[in-house]
């Protein structure tokens, strides 16, 4: 029986996650498999992964191989590499300590890699929001100086309009009080 570690797909459409699985080369992507191995979730950033990795390596060392995305993963998370140093304890190229000791440099390398990573992830991130909030910030200032400039047009023509009314209100009250006047004289003849 050939074995395969592999994705299983799970999920709904368009917001897919996947079980990393052991299963039979012939059985369906998402049907029947040995163990479950761990999950993976592209739709975070970074990507989260959960691994039993002591599993991992033991299927591994056992002939299980890997699909493409499925090596990618175990590469990613170590489990690769430490077949690899497995494989060279079983030749005698070094000791078990050797081995543990290089495996131990290796992670933390990875460790500082991700946080150096998720640290210019984060800073470009608030990059982007302070960059972000200027430029709301200048089409608010404009959009406030055209009103500004709007309503001070209108206290214009409310001022002038108002001065013209009040010249008109003065034309017609000294108009009616030269009628007024005119009607004395007439009557007073």
């Amino acid at each position: 029986m050939s074995t395969k570690i592999r994705l299983s797909r799970h999920g709904k459409k368009g917001y897919a996650f996947y079980h990393i699985v052991v299963a039979d080369s012939r059985a369906p992507r998402d049907g029947r498999f040995i163990e479950k191995l761990g999950t993976y979730n592209p739709n975070t950033n970074p990507a989260t992964i959960e691994l039993n990795f002591e599993s991992a390596v033991k299927w591994v060392g056992v002939g299980a191989q890997p699909t493409d995305t499925a090596r990618s993963i175990l590469s990613k998370e170590g489990v690769m590499y430490r077949h690899h140093l497995n494989g060279g304890v079983k030749k005698g190229a070094f000791t078990e300590e050797v081995a543990e000791q290089k495996f131990a440099k290796w992670v933390a390398e990875k460790e500082a890699k991700d946080a150096a990573s998720k640290a210019a992830m984060d800073a470009a991130k608030a990059k982007t929001a302070k960059e972000r909030l200027e430029a709301e910030t200048k089409v608010k200032e404009a959009k406030a100086a055209a009103l500004a400039a709007k309503l001070a047009e209108a206290a214009k023509a409310a001022e002038t309009a108002s001065a013209e009314a009040e010249g008109e209100v003065a034309e017609e009250a000294a108009g009616e009080v030269a009628e007024a006047a005119a009607e004395t004289e007439a009557a007073a003849e």
